[in-house]
């Protein structure tokens, strides 16, 4: 869990100072709009991913001799 938190964390602090940085002085090289899409595709491929692995390890030793 805290491995994980940690590769949170720099993606979160990265789009924190994006944010942050496109209030004051707009450059016009990212919009709030991307960066919502984006949180939505990582976390939709998370889920995705843990519900994959929960599958996989209830299953296990259904699926053995596959």
């Amino acid at each position: 869990m805290r491995t994980t938190l940690t590769r949170l964390s720099a993606p979160a602090r990265w789009i924190r100072d994006r944010i942050v940085q496109g209030r004051g002085n707009d450059t016009g090289d990212i919009s709030i709009t991307t960066v919502i899409i984006w949180v939505a595709a990582v976390a939709g491929a998370l889920a995705i991913a843990g519900t994959i692995a929960a599958v996989l390890t209830k299953y296990n030793g259904l699926i053995t001799g596959i």
